[in-house]
């Protein structure tokens, strides 16, 4: 059986934090699935198509990971394509709080799906993707936070600002 993650998000930039988690996930399961969500709570700056082609791009180099938008429960979604495990980042104590309400409600959702958690690398720990676009819009250097193509696309989105 091959053993299947998802790895979901928002990704709203995808940063290297975010490559650390899935690029390491990729080496423990046979194939992860990053499912880009749309968080409704969020103000997007990248379309869902915008966020799947950059992680595409950020991606390419491992034949192990694929990448899907997605939208309704991520149980639903897991359930969908057989996975067996999601797969998480945490980079902070602050997040576990969040993280832990998250992983009950969709144990309680379906039981038969585990959460996996992975601690960030510590040089990405203070890494968001709120924060990356926050210093991109004003032009600053983002090239050791977020893979070459998503400093382009920033750039890109930021030139007429």
């Amino acid at each position: 059986m091959t053993r299947l993650a998802i790895c979901p998000g928002s990704f709203d930039p995808v940063t290297n934090g975010h490559l650390d988690i899935i690029q390491r996930g990729a080496k423990v399961f046979d194939e992860i699935i990053v499912a880009v969500f749309n968080n409704q709570s969020k103000n997007p700056l990248f379309t869902v198509e915008e966020r799947v082609h950059l992680l595409q791009k950020a991606t390419e180099d491992y034949d192990n990971i694929s990448v899907d938008a997605c939208s309704g429960l991520l149980m639903d979604y897991a359930k969908s394509k057989n996975a067996q495990a999601v797969l998480r980042g945490l980079r902070a104590v602050s997040d576990f709080e969040y993280e832990l309400q998250l992983t009950s409600m969709n144990r309680k959702l379906n039981e038969e799906i585990e959460t996996f958690f992975m601690m960030t690398n510590n040089q990405y720990s203070f890494l968001s993707s709120s924060m990356v676009k926050e210093i991109a819009k004003y032009q600053a250097n983002v090239s050791d936070l977020v893979p070459p193509v998503v400093e382009e696309a920033l750039k890109e989105k930021f030139s007429n600002v």
